[in-house]
């Protein structure tokens, strides 16, 4: 890509779609690897939703320790494309860990259960008996 001294694109360089394929697909605009998480707390759990296509359960690793829950995944491709012209390989590996810290003496840590589907990783923690919420008390007056 041709560029002058103010940085304006003066026209594309026979390198752009040559260097095309071997650009860094796997991240994201922001160079970073690390997935989108959504955390929900209703009155029973909490869902934790990690987006993250492409993956096998198989990739993660879900820790929790000291009430700080950890999740994790390595996954290393490789690609081959043999022709009578040419050979490529590449290779492609992508890791994340990603920790929050769940509030003390709130969950039921032997219930936690994940399950993986559709890009979507998903762990549901549930709340213990005494720390979910109670419903007001009506006070009769006499």
């Amino acid at each position: 890509m041709l560029v002058n001294s103010n940085g304006v694109i003066l026209a594309p360089s026979i390198f752009d779609d040559f260097f095309k394929d071997w650009s860094l697909s796997n991240y994201s605009d922001t160079n970073t690897t690390l997935p989108a998480v959504n955390i929900r707390e209703n009155e029973n759990e909490f869902t934790v939703e990690v987006a993250v296509p492409g993956m096998n359960k198989e990739d993660f690793k879900i820790n929790l320790e000291n009430n700080v829950l950890t999740i994790s995944s390595e996954k290393t491709i490789e690609n081959e494309d043999n022709n009578d012209r040419y050979t490529r390989k590449e290779f492609s590996y992508q890791s994340f860990e990603r920790s929050f810290n769940l509030p003390k003496d709130v969950v039921e840590n032997d219930k936690i259960t994940a399950s993986y589907k559709n890009g979507e990783l998903r762990i549901v923690i549930p709340k213990k008996e005494e720390a979910k919420p109670t419903p007001p008390k009506l006070i009769e007056i006499k």
